[in-house]
């Protein structure tokens, strides 16, 4: 594990302790049967759309700093939306990429097509508060997590009818994906140098299960290096930082797409 991802994963344990004592598992718990969550699949979504964005809303990041400090995440989700993304990603660590579940519930409350919680999930207790804030589908990091808690948030998701995206960085953490996980993320990014290599999904690709999603993640700015991707095999590509950096994160995603059509 990198040293960047060890620190997130140590300050995220303490984060999910002090929340627990606040507001306790079984008090979630109580919460869950009162409230009615639209879902919207994200594995479908990506499925029948003809580009397979998924569009994310990234105040800021450990590498390049505020990205965009000001943005509204129902703002810019709705223009997301308007625009053609076929999902949203919505980061909600706090403290190193400046989001907040505040965020994800606005982004919920405001669109009609699937929002993934974007966190280091560590914990069962991350599983609920995503249903609760209108999830429809959250990520497990394979470097955070071990196999068998893979395994065991994994089918607790599923129970809770969140989707899971498996992400993966390297060849050796393929070895966490089972029959379960049906949406498999490559991230192009290294956790430690953050160095982005595009080629990295195209030489997981032999690796990875054909009869699931796979989803291409981080660096893609070209929309030629998505199509290209797409004749690879990947049927989904989280971009959020190519959009986020300008004023119109709604209206870079159009141009994009634009892009993709010509």
């Amino acid at each position: 594990m990198q040293d960047i991802l060890r620190e997130i994963v140590a300050h995220k344990k303490k984060e999910v302790a002090l929340q627990k004592e606040r507001v306790p598992f079984t008090e979630l718990e109580k919460q869950l049967p009162q409230t009615e969550v639209p879902f919207w699949s994200l594995k479908k979504a990506l499925q029948l759309s003809p580009t397979g964005i998924i569009a994310e809303f990234k105040r800021r990041s450990p590498s390049k700093g505020w990205i965009n400090q000001t943005a509204r995440a129902d703002e810019v989700t709705r223009a997301y939306e308007a625009a053609g993304a076929a999902a949203l990603s919505v980061l909600t660590d706090e403290t190193y990429f400046g989001g907040t579940l505040a965020d994800l519930r606005k982004a919920t409350q405001t669109v009609h097509i699937p929002v993934m919680r974007k966190e280091f999930i560590v914990d069962a207790y991350q599983l609920f508060e995503a249903k609760l804030a209108g999830a429809g589908a959250v990520l497990l990091i394979a470097a955070a997590i071990t196999k068998h808690e893979c395994r065991q948030l994994t089918e607790l998701a599923h129970q809770l009818q969140l989707e899971v995206l498996l992400e993966l960085h390297d060849e050796r953490e393929t070895e966490y994906i089972t029959p379960i996980h049906q949406l498999i993320g490559v991230n192009n990014r290294n956790l430690g140098s953050f160095v982005t290599d595009l080629q990295k999904s195209f030489r997981m690709a032999e690796l990875l299960p054909p009869d699931a999603i796979w989803v291409s993640e981080s660096g893609i700015s070209d929309p030629t290096i998505l199509k290209e991707l797409r004749h690879a095999g990947y049927k989904g590509f989280l971009i959020g930082e190519n959009f986020m950096k300008t004023g119109d994160p709604g209206e870079s995603l159009r141009h994009f797409l634009g892009g993709i059509e010509n």
